[in-house]
């Protein structure tokens, strides 16, 4: 088998800044009707593009089913948003085998999460073994049934959402499914200029509708492409430096967060921190990765990857004011 050459960064940054002119498309159609979240949407497509998927904190009625769901009409996918509540079980997300009567056998009815993009709305309201539910479509691309094992068509995203004010009738996410999602996203508030925009949309008797502008075909190969986005070695040892200082802060002259961090990030946070900037400097038209990128993502990719200790909790210190510190201390490249 010939092994393929790999291409120079020149030849690179010429392909990803043609390829990559269809997120500029998508952004705009989606502007026609999401107004005031372009950081939601980015995020979307940046975790699209990195096999990744994404948690969203926010208050209600901030876009967030409308955003993924004009996200998949413009790239003419399926959606399906799935309603997490006490009383749901496993087999209402992936599906179950059911008998036939008229044959005499059990037949699959597949669940929700057989789509392209699935919203798992206030997924903490669920228990955790249908939190669970999710891990293995989530991490393998894949569900089991029964017996048998089906993959799940490209592109796969799961948009997961949750309350940060009500917490009875919640159930807290364990730790080990926080860590298959890609990044957590806070979805804020629009501006008031964007709130007036809003406003007029929605009291107009005209209604501006998505239409599909990409086709997933061209999803799935931009994914393999940002996999090819060149990483100095410089940039590897930097993101391999960020983490490692969210673990062992001492080792890198942080003696005042010792106390204040419980565990750090994983070997996920690594891959993802990587996989995220690749995707980050696709978005901007670029065939490598520079420090600004791994920095734009940090927050998104570490926030919910670093535990807190009581101390931190007393003094209302956030794990975004530690990705703050450790960010000014550990050396740009």
């Amino acid at each position: 088998m010939v092994e393929k050459k790999p291409l120079d960064i020149r030849e690179m940054n010429e392909i990803v800044n043609r390829e990559s002119l269809f997120i500029e498309v998508i952004q705009r159609e989606l502007s026609k009707k999401v107004i005031g979240q372009k950081n939601m949407v980015d995020k979307l497509m940046l975790a699209l593009l990195s096999h990744g998927h994404i948690l969203l904190e926010g208050m209600p009625g901030l876009a967030k089913t409308l955003t993924i769901n004009s996200l998949a009409t413009a790239l003419k996918c399926d959606f399906q948003r799935i309603q997490f509540t006490p009383d749901l079980l496993p087999a209402d997300i992936v599906g179950t085998m059911v008998y036939n009567q008229k044959d005499g056998d059990f037949k699959v009815k597949k669940g929700p999460i057989f789509t392209n993009f699935v919203l798992a709305d206030e997924i903490n309201r669920a228990p955790s073994k249908v939190q669970s539910a999710l891990l293995e479509a989530m991490q393998e691309k894949q569900v089991t049934i029964g017996d048998k094992t089906y993959k799940l068509d490209e592109p796969f995203l799961v948009m997961a959402t949750q309350n940060p004010i009500e917490q009875e009738g919640t159930y807290t996410l364990p730790e080990a499914q926080l860590d298959r999602f890609m990044m957590k996203i806070k979805v804020g508030y629009p501006s008031k200029e964007e709130e007036i925009e809003i406003l007029k949309q929605n009291s107009s008797s005209f209604k501006s509708t998505i239409e599909p502008v990409v086709y997933k075909e061209t999803i799935v190969k931009a994914k393999e492409l940002v996999k090819q986005i060149y990483m100095d070695e410089k940039i590897e040892q930097y993101i391999v430096n960020l983490v490692f200082a969210s673990r062992f802060p001492s080792d890198h002259k942080m003696e005042q967060l010792k106390y204040l961090i419980a565990y750090g990030g994983s070997p996920r946070a690594t891959i993802n921190l990587a996989l995220a900037s690749k995707a980050n400097a696709f978005m901007r038209g670029r065939g490598y990765v520079i420090p600004e990128d791994v920095r734009s993502v940090c927050y998104d990719i570490l926030r919910h990857r670093i535990g807190l200790t009581y101390e931190a909790e007393a003094e209302n210190i956030t794990q975004d004011d530690i990705i703050t510190e450790i960010l000014n201390n550990v050396e740009v490249p």
